[in-house]
């Protein structure tokens, strides 16, 4: 697929690595940040299901000893983006992607000599059961069931353990609901949904949105891996403004050309999103389209990046109006608005 043409610089403040290694290094958010790096002057390396030696990627099973991890040796950073991001996963899937994984990074980067592991959370660390509004990182995580929740709040057990007892230094990264091109969950699948007609908002599409632009991501991930204050922190990354789901959703519609989204009370979208789920199921297909995914577009909470503004000087610079733009613009090329 097409790449965004525009790569921001690293914000000055924040001291470029010499050597860099990416989980994920292929991935949205891992590419966004190999391809930051490299602009930035860094050698990077990453590791990724398939192998891109023109990159420096080789390929490997994150939740596996193996020779990838070698591959981590003489990096000053680590950055651990591979995850599974799904509410269709199974349990085991999820911890051992998600949870064992990151114990395996924490080896390579430990191993390696490592000066910094950032691992990527989730803003779901705090549970989808709600939270306090303006929510900040000193709030309790909170398991729910939900495998994806669960193994997010373990795995930062994990590396703030690792972190305690001197293995290597960690920061944490919770991002928000992270859009812009390539992004699966926010972008691809959204429309995808919306031109098959089976994109629907629970609470009438007055949930709480909390966009951040994938480059707008990438420099507080810059930030928080290159000044010393990240060091055992734990940050919440968003563009600090929240917005409702329909006005979120409601700008793919108009790429689309069409009404919408459909926007229904709560209980009967959870009920609908559901029966999706289950039918889905029933004839072992995998959807994003299901009840944990409609419970999560209901939240009312926002999310606090006091924090992240306070310790880092982190200053989100591209509002949803500027996002979006870009976002469109590499749909069109992408072919995805066709």
């Amino acid at each position: 697929m097409p790449e965004p043409a525009v790569v921001p610089p690293v914000p000055p403040a924040a001291p470029v690595p010499q050597r860099v290694f990416i989980t994920g290094a292929l991935g949205f958010i891992g590419g966004t940040l190999a391809r930051r790096y490299r602009e930035a002057g860094a050698e990077v390396r990453g590791v990724d299901r398939v192998a891109a030696p023109e990159h420096g990627v080789v390929a490997g099973d994150v939740s596996e000893p193996g020779a990838w991890q070698q591959h981590a040796a003489g990096c000053d950073l680590v950055v651990h983006t591979a995850a599974v991001v799904s509410n269709a996963a199974s349990d085991e899937l999820s911890w051992r992607m998600n949870v064992l994984a990151t114990r395996r990074v924490l080896d390579a980067a430990r191993d390696g000599g490592a000066q910094r592991l950032v691992h990527f959370s989730s803003v779901r660390a705090f549970s989808d059961l709600g939270f306090p509004d303006g929510v900040e990182e000193s709030w309790p995580v909170r398991t729910d069931g939900n495998a994806y929740v669960d193994t997010k709040v373990a795995s930062e057990q994990v590396a703030l353990q690792a972190h305690a007892v001197g293995e290597v230094p960690v920061t944490v990264i919770r991002p928000g609901d992270v859009y812009g091109p390539r992004s699966r969950p926010w972008t691809i699948l959204p429309v995808e949904y919306i031109k098959a007609r089976r994109f629907l908002l629970p609470a009438m599409g007055r949930g709480v949105f909390s966009p951040v632009y994938v480059d707008t991501l990438v420099d507080g991930v810059v930030l928080a891996a290159g000044l010393p204050a990240g060091a055992g922190q734990v940050f919440t990354l968003s563009d600090g403004v929240a917005v409702s789901c329909r006005e979120f959703f409601g700008h793919y519609t108009r790429m689309l050309g069409v009404r919408g989204p459909l926007c229904l009370p709560t209980p009967v979208a959870v009920a609908l999103a559901g029966a999706v789920g289950a039918v889905a199921r029933a004839r072992g297909e995998e959807t994003e389209a299901g009840r944990a995914s409609a419970l999560y577009l209901a939240r009312r909470g926002t999310y606090s990046i006091a924090k992240a503004r306070r310790v880092l000087g982190y200053a989100p610079a591209i509002d949803l109006t500027e996002g979006m733009r870009r976002t469109e613009a590499w749909l069109r090329e992408a072919g995805h608005l066709d």
